[in-house]
């Protein structure tokens, strides 16, 4: 995982000596680093490659409850740690509500934050791996005719082939022909495999 260049470890903070040593103890354990001073640097110049963020929960401007917002409003999915001090650990609960993986307390120990990283990185991966079979799954579901959406749509709602076929005035035969177009095309092996692929397009 750590060997893909382009995996990245993101560190927005705005104290620029924080984020330089941060970005020096993870580059010498072989992770690719981009650090931003800003909330809105980030914004600016990601490019939506994967990776996990450490996030400074307390920064100008746009602070990381605000960026995590915005990243959610975006379709940003990016595992964040949520790096805080003292007084800010009632900003970082909140995070952790809202859907951020973790948080640290400054200071933190070196090698906890580096084993943290990672397992940031590992969720990073199961999220593309998700996004990736979920992006298949839309594209096998393009492929359909419309008329194979219709045929697929009412045997995942439970009808028989001759409801169907009344309901769309075609003879059971052509539905049949359609019901097997749509298992071939959207590669399921069976009629349960087929409802929980209609349900994960609904998500």
């Amino acid at each position: 995982m750590t060997n893909q260049p382009e995996v990245t470890v993101f560190i927005v903070d705005d104290d620029d000596d924080f984020r330089d040593s941060m970005q020096w103890l993870l580059e010498s354990d072989g992770l690719n680093v981009w650090g931003f001073a800003s909330a809105e640097g980030f914004l600016e110049q990601y490019d939506g490659r994967p990776g996990c963020m450490l996030l400074d929960v307390r920064m100008p401007t746009l602070n990381g409850l605000a960026l995590q917002q915005i990243m959610q409003e975006r379709g940003i999915a990016l595992p964040i740690i949520v790096i805080s001090g003292h007084g800010d650990i009632p900003m970082a609960v909140t995070a952790i509500k809202n859907g951020a993986l973790d948080f640290l307390e400054k200071p933190f120990d070196d090698a906890n934050l580096i084993h943290r990283v990672h397992e940031g990185l590992a969720h990073a991966e199961s999220l593309q791996q998700q996004q990736q079979a979920q992006l298949q799954l839309q594209q096998r579901h393009d492929s359909l005719s419309r008329r194979e959406k219709e045929v697929m749509a009412l045997v995942v709602a439970g009808r028989s082939n001759r409801e169907i076929a009344e309901e769309l005035g075609i003879s059971p035969k052509t539905v049949e022909v359609h019901r097997s177009r749509v298992m071939s095309k959207m590669q399921a092996d069976s009629l349960p495999e087929l409802v929980k692929m209609a349900n994960r397009l609904m998500e």
